[in-house]
């Protein structure tokens, strides 16, 4: 018997032992840390591109901005109709559709949308609804994906030939609704105690269900005058290299979900989140090229939305600082990179440039390069989009 409880023993000893360690070799970040601003040119850590799409008929204007990128093709959902429009990765229009509508192969509005140009297949996500619209670049209909549930401003990747990560935020949503001031409000069903989960790319069916860490603690914030209780849109599915990273911020610690379906961590947060203290939440990250980029979100004024801090951290060193990311095209233009916002590609990243604030650097001389070309060329359009910078990371 003394055998047994020493094996059980040494066991434990060396399950406590084996996870510090894994701790102690995993990248983190420290909020209680003042880390240095180091200034970064672009250029030097990606290949950079700028892109304008090309607007030749009011079709092809838009109100929003880019919302996903493949290998050969730009897609933006123009807010104003909800139309969906392509653009070559050169920016000439090549299709757009509109499908807006209440019959039953059209959508109530398009929220967000995904892309696979494999199979040319266009997987529209209407807000609020319990399903998805898939349709062709050119917007001929293909299919309607039944979702297990009503889905409330989630978020989705592709994740292999057969299936779709979901992160449903249904829960998390009504518990923020219940917190504002008495209205009607309709709790909505709910049928699975999962908020990760993939299903069938063809019929909505669940596959898996993925369970992450959630200490549920309140992220909540309430405006000035107590009106409103809203919570930061975290990044919770972002595409990596060789699978996924997925997020629960209440949690500190952001995973990896690779192709084959395991789940490790992958980045911690130190302190760990405490409903006892102040607060300081990181977001999902982004690794692209040496690099990894990591906002952190200190609640420390009350009555406002906490302000992100934006990081960078070497693979290589381990060295950690926040960004300053300078373009040298643009003299004195700063660029932050906010790893939730872009879901599209692992690699990538792209930034908006205002063309009123383009220029009037323009008649300042402070644009250089290709960038002053592409301005030059578009100043007598009065309607012109905006022009997108594109990192590709190396």
């Amino acid at each position: 018997m003394r055998k047994v409880f020493y094996l059980v023993l040494s066991l434990v000893i060396a399950s406590c032992t084996s996870n510090k360690e894994l701790q102690e070799k995993l990248a983190f970040i420290d909020v209680t840390k003042e880390y240095p601003e180091k200034k970064i040119e672009l250029t030097d850590i990606a290949d950079v591109s700028y892109l304008h799409l090309y607007s030749k008929t009011d079709d092809y204007l838009y109100k929003g901005s880019i919302d996903y990128v493949t290998e050969n093709n730009i897609i933006v959902i123009d807010r104003s109709q909800n139309s969906v429009l392509f653009f070559s990765k050169e920016g000439n229009p090549k299709s757009r559709f509109n499908r807006r509508g209440q019959g039953p192969e059209e959508y109530s509005d398009a929220a967000s949308l995904m892309y696979d140009e494999a199979n040319d297949e266009v997987f529209v996500s209407p807000d609020f609804s319990n399903h998805i619209m898939v349709y062709s670049s050119l917007g001929e209909f293909k299919r309607k994906i039944n979702l297990p549930q009503v889905n409330v401003n989630g978020q989705m990747a592709l994740f292999d030939d057969v299936s779709i990560l979901v992160y449903d935020n249904t829960k998390l949503w009504q518990s923020i609704m219940q917190s504002n001031p008495p209205e009607e409000f309709n709790l909505i069903e709910q049928t699975i105690d999962s908020v990760f989960f993939l299903i069938s790319k063809l019929d909505g069916t669940v596959l898996d269900y993925i369970s992450l860490p959630n200490k549920n603690i309140d992220l909540s914030y309430t405006d000035l005058n107590s009106v409103f209780t809203g919570q930061v849109s975290y990044g919770r599915v972002r595409k990596s290299a060789d699978g996924l990273l997925l997020y629960n911020p209440e949690s500190d610690t952001v995973f990896h979900y690779s192709k084959e379906k395991h789940l490790t961590p992958y980045m911690h947060k130190k302190p760990i989140l405490s409903s006892q203290t102040s607060m300081t939440v990181m977001d999902i990250c982004m690794d692209a090229g040496k690099y990894q980029f990591i906002a952190v979100y200190p609640y420390r004024e009350t009555g406002k939305s906490p302000t992100p801090k934006y990081y960078m951290r070497n693979k290589a060193t381990g060295e950690l600082f926040r960004q300053k990311i300078t373009l040298s095209d643009f003299e004195g233009k700063e660029l932050y990179i906010n790893p939730r916002l872009l879901n599209y590609y692992e690699h990538a990243y792209h930034f908006e440039l205002d063309f009123a604030e383009l220029e009037e650097a323009y008649y300042k001389n402070k644009l250089s390069g290709k960038l002053k070309e592409l301005v030059a060329s578009l100043l007598e359009d009065e309607e012109s989009n905006n022009v997108f910078v594109f990192a590709d990371f190396y």
